[in-house]
């Protein structure tokens, strides 16, 4: 079986309550849920973790090159100042998904710019939590399907 890493960044644990109007109204247990259901109907084991701290998010990194397949990854506002992240990205052999519930690109300034998206294979945002599905079936491909 294969499997995945679902990592979340910071202040994604206020899904469902953080700005509702921009994030939705799904909570992360039930992105998760919902998630590694989907997954386990493709046969792909997901593990899902979640923080609010960068050394934790690089630790996470670091040990899924040795027990996964592939991450789906969505830093936050990590995306777009942490080099110690894209770093740790840069460093294994896994194909990484960055996915952003909301389009970046049209929300503030700041935003705009991902210095993790260059070391991954690919970025989905503005789908909502679906892109999160698409990351996954974006990973599935990219390893050869099922």
């Amino acid at each position: 079986m294969k499997k995945l890493l679902l990592i979340n960044g910071p202040n994604l644990n206020r899904l469902g309550v953080r700005e509702p109007g921009i994030y939705g109204e799904t909570t992360l247990a039930t992105l998760e849920q919902s998630l590694t259901e989907f997954a386990a109907k493709l046969g792909v084991e997901l593990k899902c973790v979640q923080s609010n701290h960068e050394g934790e998010i690089i630790d996470q990194i670091h040990e899924a090159d040795a027990n996964c397949e592939g991450i789906v990854i969505n830093p936050g506002a990590f995306t777009h100042y942490s080099y110690a992240i894209r770093d740790a990205i840069a460093s294994i052999s896994l194909p990484v998904i960055e996915v952003h519930i909301s389009n970046i690109h049209t929300r503030e300034e700041f935003r705009h710019h991902s210095v993790t998206a260059p070391v991954t294979i690919g970025q989905i945002v503005g789908l909502g939590t679906y892109g999160y599905q698409l990351a996954v079936l974006a990973l599935l491909e990219k390893m050869g399907g099922n």
